[in-house]
């Protein structure tokens, strides 16, 4: 693993970008540590989306007004419909077969709990562009098989060193690391396996499928999730990260996915490039909204009401956006990017894309 321990952070252009465009630095390593600089890549600030003067809520409201009655989005409803559908999609994607001990390690994790988010918001992505719902469920299911391996990764002991997740012991307290850390591979080789057998059967292009690969590979991998990953553990005890550097961080570790999730959805519905590029914006800005609420959860409620270790940030000595702003200033970023989602969706049908309107509140406003 690489060392955590640096002694300066000197910024420099790099002719190379990294996956969502951003400025190079050198982490230079400290002189216990001898190996040549490392080069990191830390993201703009928040991407400038197009700003309207109203907001997306008043609009569709003023549009409504306008035209007979809609009847209301019942999103309570909606969640637990979508989530028992993908549960029970994700009961059957896993064979309990030889040898049980991994398959067992997996469906721990796997169904031990969860409101769903991602794969809810691929089938949403999905349907808002004229697909269906079971034509995204094997995605949305691999959506799901991934988030569980970064989380059982994220719990091991030579990583966050957490105990408790979804209110249950963590599956390598459970099945001890070596079988979590397999257990989460299988996980991952599984999601990609799911998507390319599966989705054929709905009948999709094959070339629609392999965009979709290609996309989910890229969100997770070196320039996606894994690239957040590594920045925060190398970034663990830093004195001087600032808000470029946070931002990197989490579009990278928690926004990849969410806008894989999404936008996996949206292609395999067929959506055109523009739209796809919308959705990707709304995702991003979901995905930072996301671990904003996260980090302000992370100080502000109890181990009991989160249903994992509370206050686990600041033990670690991590930068968070309470950390680095204070709490109100970070409730109005919330409030800020809650708000530059909903305008990407502002050219859709406002009743088709009430799940997504919905969902960007609900991560905004959520108590766990």
């Amino acid at each position: 693993m690489l060392n955590p321990v640096f002694s300066t952070c000197s910024p420099t252009r790099n002719s190379g970008r990294d996956v969502y465009g951003g400025v190079a630095f050198i982490l230079r390593p400290c002189s216990l540590y001898k190996k040549p600089p490392m080069p990191i890549y830390f993201s703009n600030p928040t991407p400038s989306f197009p700003r309207l003067t109203v907001s997306a809520a008043a609009i569709i409201t003023d549009e409504r007004e306008k035209s007979p009655a809609a009847p209301a989005f019942d999103f309570n409803a909606y969640m637990v419909e979508k989530a028992n559908s993908v549960n029970k999609a994700l009961e059957e994607a896993v064979p309990m077969t030889e040898p049980l001990i991994i398959h067992e390690s997996m469906m721990y994790s796997l169904l031990a709990g969860g409101k769903r988010v991602r794969p809810i918001l691929c089938i949403a992505a999905c349907v808002l562009v004229g697909g269906e719902e079971s034509t995204a469920m094997p995605a949305a299911c691999a959506v799901e098989m991934i988030h569980t391996m970064s989380l059982m990764h994220d719990d091991l002991p030579c990583m966050d060193n957490d105990d408790f997740r979804r209110g249950k012991p963590t599956n390598h307290k459970v099945y001890n690391e070596d079988v979590a850390v397999l257990a989460g591979d299988a996980l991952l080789a599984l999601a990609f396996e799911y998507i390319a057998s599966e989705t054929k059967k709905r009948g999709i292009p094959p070339k629609r499928i392999v965009r979709v690969l290609g996309e989910l590979a890229k969100c997770i991998g070196a320039e996606g999730l894994i690239a957040g990953q590594i920045v925060d553990i190398c970034s663990e005890g830093m004195a001087d990260v600032g808000l470029n550097h946070l931002e990197f961080i989490h579009l990278h570790k928690t926004a990849a996915l969410l806008e894989a999730s999404v936008v996996i959805g949206a292609i395999l519905g067929g959506a055109n490039d523009g739209k796809v590029a919308k959705l990707r914006k709304f995702a991003r800005c979901i995905g930072l909204l996301f671990q904003v609420v996260d980090d302000i959860l992370d100080v502000t409620k109890s181990s009991e009401e989160l249903g994992k270790t509370a206050g686990k940030d600041l033990i670690a000595d991590k930068t968070t956006y309470p950390k680095l702003l204070g709490i109100e200033k970070s409730r109005a970023l919330a409030e800020k990017l809650n708000r530059e989602a909903q305008e990407q969706l502002l050219e859709f049908d406002p009743q088709t894309a009430s799940p997504l309107i919905a969902l960007a509140d609900y991560i905004a406003y959520r108590d766990n």
